[in-house]
């Protein structure tokens, strides 16, 4: 492979990948602790957007239960929003031959 065409092939995969984390900020995934009475939403640049708790689970008497599910919702939404973008990146990488995770 001759260095023009593969600068060329590099601009285009940097290009690809700016576009793709816009889009990746517009997506969701969320996170649930507690049967779902605790959820976190994060989006595709793993930014918490918002969390959401049942009324059932707010005991003054057992705040630490409540912080733990409210821990384990927004851990497994930045997980989730990872894997999406783990996901999302890879499919432009995937042609490269780059190791998994170049690019991040």
């Amino acid at each position: 492979m001759n260095i023009q065409k593969m600068l060329k092939q590099m601009q285009r995969m940097q290009t690809d990948m700016a576009q793709t984390q816009q889009e990746l900020a517009g997506k969701t995934v969320e996170g649930a602790a507690g049967g779902g009475r605790v959820k976190a939403t994060a989006n595709g640049a793993q930014e918490i957007t918002s969390i959401t708790i049942a009324k059932e689970v707010v005991d003054p008497e057992d705040v630490e239960m409540l912080q733990d599910l409210v821990l384990t919702a927004v851990q497994q939404a930045l997980s989730k929003s990872k894997e999406l973008a783990a996901g999302e990146m890879g499919k432009i990488t995937q042609g490269m031959g780059l190791p998994p995770g170049m690019g991040f």
